[in-house]
């Protein structure tokens, strides 16, 4: 597969990563706390904003903006080897492991409604998968950070909203690499 990637100075974008085989390894808590971990290292070394996110058991989606040199290419590289390989020394294994799905999936945000609508879509995302009935019941995502901001009303996610089509989910569920 030949993906092309394009690098928008300043711009936002979505990412979604899944585990090889959609196996629900984030499901505990340890291993959930470890990605977070390493993603605020990666920020360290390759430094940028959050605007969004949301870790599901088996994949996660991103919102965001490289500040340095590095682009959201050189987050990825160094997040998925640095994890796999802590993640190995904390469940004792050696040799070779194929811990995340090849490649990634990324989209660059256009515009406010393009932003509104891939936030919408991380956080209706574990609603969308049976995880939780609302997206405040969730707990690991930026959901909360943004309903405190008030970018939400009361009540919003508890039936899919008008800004997510089933469109969006086949777009980044099914054209993930």
């Amino acid at each position: 597969m030949n993906i092309r990637r394009y690098y928008v100075p300043n711009a936002i974008i979505f990412i979604t990563q899944v585990v090889d085989r959609r196996v629900p390894v984030f499901r505990e808590e340890t291993h959930l706390d470890l990605l977070r971990e390493i993603l605020g290292n990666v920020k360290e070394l390759h430094p940028f904003v959050t605007q969004g996110y949301v870790f599901l058991h088996e994949h996660f989606h991103l919102l965001i903006r490289p500040t340095g040199d590095s682009n959201f290419s050189d987050i990825m590289h160094s997040l998925k080897p640095n994890f796999t390989k802590e993640y190995k020394k904390r469940i004792g294994t050696s040799g070779p492991m194929h811990f995340w799905q090849k490649g990634f999936w990324d989209h660059i945000i256009r515009d406010e409604i393009d932003f509104q609508r891939h936030l919408d879509y991380i956080h209706y995302n574990p609603v969308h998968h049976g995880l939780v009935a609302r997206p405040e019941d969730w707990p690991h995502s930026s959901y909360h950070h943004w309903r405190e901001r008030n970018a939400y009303p009361d009540g919003w996610g508890w039936a899919l909203p008008e800004s997510i089509t089933e469109y969006d989910w086949q777009e980044s569920e099914d054209d993930n690499p």
